[in-house]
C-alpha cells in the first residue's frame, strides 16, 4: 500500500487529478513513481493508474522522496502551497523571509541571524522547520532557489549565468552543481529539453510562447506566467485599481491589463500583468533598470503575486465566509485582496483617505506623487516611482489641500519608517495622527494580512447593519443590534479571512 504524505484525503486528491481541477492546483503534488516525476493536479499528461501514484501537500516532499519535477506541467509555476500555513507564525515569518532571499545572494545572513530577527533561538526555528515542513532550514531555501532557477530557465531567455545570479547563486560553479545534484539535470541540458517540449507543443498553445527576455544597455526585460487557483473576480480587482490609480506610477490599458512601477532594496523597474482567464494565470512582463537588478528578482515576483493575491485558496476562504448567513446569497465569487508595493504607500493611501471620498483620496494620491515620486526612463518607458520615506519626511506638501495635522502625520510618517524601516506595524500608533484604523489598513493592502476585518470603517459598519437588520426581518427577529458585540462574533465566525470579508463589504452595491 502507498503511503501518502499529504493532509489531503487521498480520494479527494484522485478525484481531482482525474478532473484536472484548477482549484486543487499547487494544494498537492502526485508522484508518478513508475516514471520518477511530480506533477501539478492539472497535468495536461495521460493520468497514471492509481496504483502508480503517491500524493505530496509540497513539492519538496517530492523531490525529497526522489521524484523530478514534470517539464509538462511545471510544478515551479503552480500557486503557492502552504500545506505548513496556521502552524505558527513564526514559521510562516520564517519561510517569507527565505522566499524573499535572506538566506541567498551576496546579502544572505546565517540561520542564527535570521532566528534573532524572529526572536527565536537556531534550535527551535530548525525544529519548527523540520516538523512544519519536514525538511531543513538549508534544504528548504536550497530548493526554493532551483525551482526559481527552474521557472527561469524555462521561461526566459536569460543566460544560464544571469538565472544563476536572479536564483541567488554567488557562483555559476555552485549553480550548476546543486542544480544537477538536486533535479538530475545541469541548466543547460534543462533548457534544451524544456525548450524541445515547448516546441512540440507550440502549435496548440501559443500563449505560452511570450516568455522572452530582451537586453538594452541600460534594462533587463523579461516575462513570467504566474498561475492562480479559480476563481478570481479580475474583474472587480481591475476595477478596484482603475479608481485609485496614480498617473505614470499605475496603468490599466486594457480589461485584462494592470500595471505599476515599483523599487526594492535599491532595484528599480515595473511590470505589467496580463490576465489569461482560459489558463487561470497572468503573464508578467518585467523591466529592470540594470542587470543587477535580477538579484532581487525573486523577491519581486513574489511581491507580484502578493499584490495580485495569487496563491490565495479562494475555495476554503469562500467557504468559511459563506457561513454569515446574511451575506453568503450576496457573495462575489473570486474576490481577492487588490495589494500595494509596500506598506509605507499603503499607510500614506491610508493617510491620505483619512475623513474624504475615495475620490478626493485619489486626487490627493496623485498630487503627492507628481510632487515628490522620482521619474525614471526604464527600458522604453517613463515611470513615476513611489516617494521615499525619506522625501516624505522632510516635503513641505504645499500641493495637498487638506488639514494641518494630516501633512505633519504624513512627515512623520516618512520619519519614522526612515528611522525604523523594519519596525512592526503596530509600532506606528505611537506616531500622532497615526490611529487603529491607519494600521489595519497598511496590513490589509501592504502586507496582504487575510484577517483584517475593519469594523472601524464606516462603509463596513453600514453594510453590516443594514445586512443583519434586512436578515432579522426576514427571520421575524427584532433583536437590536449591538455593533460591537456583532462584528466580535463575525469575526470569530470567519477567521482568519477577515480581509476578505472586509473587500466583500465594499463592494457591496
Amino acid at each position: 500500500m502507498v503511503n501518502h504524505d499529504c493532509i489531503i484525503d487521498s480520494n479527494i486528491c484522485r478525484k481531482a487529478r482525474l478532473a484536472r481541477d484548477a482549484r486543487f492546483d499547487g494544494q498537492f503534488f502526485t508522484g508518478v513513481l513508475t516514471t520518477g516525476i511530480y506533477c501539478r493536479s492539472t497535468c495536461p499528461a495521460v493520468s497514471p493508474k492509481e496504483e502508480n501514484v503517491r500524493y505530496f501537500d509540497s513539492p519538496l516532499k517530492a523531490a525529497n522522496a526522489g521524484l523530478r519535477p514534470c517539464l509538462r506541467c511545471r510544478p515551479d509555476s503552480a500557486p503557492g502551497s502552504y500545506a505548513w500555513k496556521g502552524t505558527t507564525t513564526t514559521l510562516e515569518r520564517a519561510i517569507q523571509l527565505i522566499e524573499d532571499g535572506a538566506l541567498t545572494g551576496a546579502d544572505a545572513i546565517s540561520i542564527e541571524r535570521l532566528s534573532e530577527r524572529l526572536g527565536v533561538s537556531s534550535r527551535y526555528l530548525r525544529k519548527l522547520f523540520n516538523e512544519g515542513v519536514g525538511t531543513s532550514i538549508k534544504q528548504y531555501a536550497l530548493y526554493r532557489q532551483l525551482m526559481f532557477a527552474k521557472q527561469l530557465l524555462h521561461q526566459t531567455e536569460l543566460t544560464i549565468t544571469q538565472v544563476g545570479l536572479a536564483a541567488g547563486f554567488n557562483s555559476i560553479r555552485r549553480f550548476n552543481e546543486a542544480f544537477k545534484q538536486v533535479l538530475k539535470l545541469t541548466p543547460s541540458t534543462f533548457r534544451k529539453q524544456a525548450v524541445s517540449l515547448e516546441i512540440q507543443s507550440i502549435s496548440s498553445d501559443k500563449s505560452v510562447n511570450d516568455a522572452s527576455e530582451i537586453k538594452t544597455a541600460a534594462s533587463i526585460k523579461l516575462a513570467v506566467e504566474l498561475s492562480y487557483r479559480p476563481p478570481f473576480a479580475w474583474q472587480a480587482q481591475h476595477d478596484f485599481y482603475q479608481v485609485r490609480a496614480v498617473t505614470n506610477m499605475e496603468w490599466l490599458q486594457s480589461e485584462s491589463n494592470y500595471g505599476r512601477s515599483f523599487s526594492l532594496n535599491g532595484v528599480s523597474g515595473y511590470f505589467d500583468a496580463n490576465h489569461n482567464r482560459a489558463r487561470n494565470s497572468f503573464t508578467v512582463d518585467i523591466v529592470l533598470e540594470n542587470e543587477q537588478g535580477l538579484i532581487e528578482l525573486s523577491a519581486i515576483i513574489g511581491n507580484i503575486k502578493r499584490l495580485l493575491d495569487l496563491n490565495a485558496n479562494m475555495q476554503a476562504i469562500e467557504q468559511d465566509l459563506a457561513l454569515l448567513a446574511p451575506l453568503k446569497p450576496l457573495m462575489i465569487s473570486g474576490l481577492r485582496l487588490p495589494g500595494t508595493w509596500s506598506t509605507f504607500e499603503a499607510g500614506c493611501r491610508a493617510v491620505l483617505g483619512q475623513q474624504v471620498s475615495i475620490i478626493q483620496a485619489s486626487k490627493l494620491l496623485n498630487q503627492l506623487v507628481l510632487a515628490y515620486g522620482e521619474r525614471r526612463i526604464i527600458g522604453d518607458k517613463e515611470v513615476v516611482l513611489f516617494p521615499t520615506p525619506e522625501v516624505v519626511a522632510s516635503a513641505s506638501l504645499d500641493e495637498l489641500k487638506m488639514p494641518g495635522a494630516r501633512k505633519l502625520a504624513l512627515n512623520a510618517l516618512g520619519e519614522f519608517v526612515k528611522q525604523h524601516p523594519d519596525k512592526a506595524l503596530d509600532d506606528w500608533l505611537s506616531i500622532k495622527g497615526i490611529g487603529p484604523w491607519t494600521i489595519a489598513y497598511a496590513q490589509m493592502r501592504g502586507e496582504s494580512h487575510p484577517d483584517i476585518l475593519l469594523c472601524g470603517d464606516l462603509v463596513v459598519k453600514k453594510r453590516v447593519l443594514s445586512l443583519y437588520q434586512q436578515y432579522q426581518q426576514d427571520a421575524e427577529k427584532i433583536d437590536a443590534l449591538d455593533y460591537t458585540a456583532l462584528t466580535k462574533e463575525i469575526a470569530k465566525t470567519i477567521s482568519p479571512w477577515g480581509s476578505y470579508l472586509t473587500f466583500q463589504l465594499w463592494n457591496l452595491s
